[in-house]
């Protein structure tokens, strides 16, 4: 038996030394969509590599084909690991061979309409690492373009094309991110609306996509201080992610969050009821799904505790944030970056209510924490030193 199972392996190692490069690339392929599929993204992007290296082996440095391996390896980069430099670098070396080798516009018809898919990807590769990376108007650029090829493709009858990375509606909601940022008031609705069409037509009502497009749709209306229609998205949103996460979850927490933040940024005392129950609905759900201690429940924690000081609930405020140190023996021992804000929220309202002696001590742990992290010359601690002497005289 192990005699066999020894000459299986033997001719196993022999079928791979034998391999010629063409039939390794097909397997290097294979395995990387294989990977992706299963989002084992380290795996994917090191067959990708691999299919580079294979890639220039068999076709050379100036050909389409290193072009393309170079493209899908980006958008691994970029899709699978959140990558947006490595990303660029290697899509702008696509780019070059194709436009510097003059591949593109020599190409034969049958490689043209496989150009031009290459093309879709290296552009919509670099709109998404440029809006990963704050920079709208780049981005736009090259989602633009991105989009012009495949609008390109869709009116040619190339055959034998492979199917493109890109689908309409990833483009759309792309583009309306980045117009988004670019702080254009009306395209990205208009971005936005044609991408949840298509995916209502294509998966129905409840598909879990539309979720982050309902809070993109919101983001773009809080822009044109559209409160009503804003809050309206955000419903909808927060609607479908209890259904598909339930309500303690941290999907619904996100949602929940968005929601008491819209309510509360109206500053309408009609709203304020509404955006205490989102906002509480919010941090209770993180807690139950992450727990205090993770960097999002203490988020949802300060900008609730912030609220409710601002419509002067100072002792609510007060309480859930010293609730929220009991898990922890001594947040300070450890000069925990996350109790930083909520002690200087909890001085600050100490502060309000006149508690001099108590607001000085939580300000000094404060201070205390900030100065082992930052160093005792950063702004932050300048601001919370002015605070303290203030209080000293």
């Amino acid at each position: 038996m192990e005699e066999e199972k020894s000459n299986s392996e033997g001719e196993e190692m022999r079928a791979k030394l034998f391999m010629t490069p063409a039939a390794k690339l097909i397997q290097a392929k294979e395995r990387a969509e294989s990977f992706a599929k299963n989002k084992e993204a380290h795996n994917a992007c090191r067959e990708l590599i691999r299919s580079v290296a294979l890639t220039r082996i068999i076709y050379g440095d100036g050909h389409w084909r290193l072009a393309e391996a170079l493209a899908n390896l980006a958008h691994s980069y970029v899709m699978l690991q959140g990558l947006p430099v490595q990303a660029m670098h290697h899509a702008n070396s696509a780019k070059n061979i194709i436009f510097m080798g003059k591949a593109y516009p020599s190409a034969s018809a049958d490689d043209r309409g496989n150009i031009l898919s290459v093309l879709v990807t290296i552009y919509y590769t670099l709109g998404i690492a440029n809006l990963m990376q704050k920079n709208g108007k780049e981005s736009y650029h090259n989602l633009q373009k991105s989009e012009k090829f495949v609008k390109e493709l869709q009116g040619s009858d190339f055959r034998g094309i492979p199917e493109l990375k890109v689908s309409e509606k990833d483009l759309l909601a792309a583009l309306g991110r980045a117009s988004l940022q670019k702080n254009m008031l009306d395209l990205p609705a208009k971005h936005f609306e044609k991408a949840i069409d298509i995916i209502i037509t294509s998966e129905g009502k409840s598909a879990p996509e539309l979720i982050d497009l309902y809070l993109d749709m919101a983001r773009s209306e809080q822009v044109k201080k559209n409160h009503e229609k804003s809050i309206g998205y955000l419903l909808q949103a927060h609607s479908l992610s209890v259904a598909l996460h339930t309500k303690f979850s941290a999907g619904a927490a996100s949602t929940a969050l968005a929601l008491g933040k819209a309510y509360a940024a109206t500053g309408e005392e009609k709203y304020a009821e509404a955006a205490e129950l989102y906002l509480g609905e919010s941090l209770m759900s993180y807690k139950a799904a992450l727990g205090m201690d993770h960097p999002k429940a203490i988020h949802a924690l300060e900008y609730f505790s912030k609220w409710l000081g601002r419509v002067g609930k100072r002792k609510q405020a007060y309480d859930l944030l010293k609730e929220s140190f009991k898990s922890q023996q001594d947040p300070c021992s450890d000069f925990n970056k996350l109790a930083v804000e909520r002690l200087y929220i909890m001085g600050c309202i100490c502060l309000a209510e006149e508690k001099i002696e108590e607001a000085y001590q939580l300000l000094s742990k404060c201070m205390q924490i900030q100065s082992a992290i930052y160093g005792p010359c950063h702004k932050k601690c300048k601001k919370v030193q002015e605070l303290l002497d203030m209080l000293k005289m």
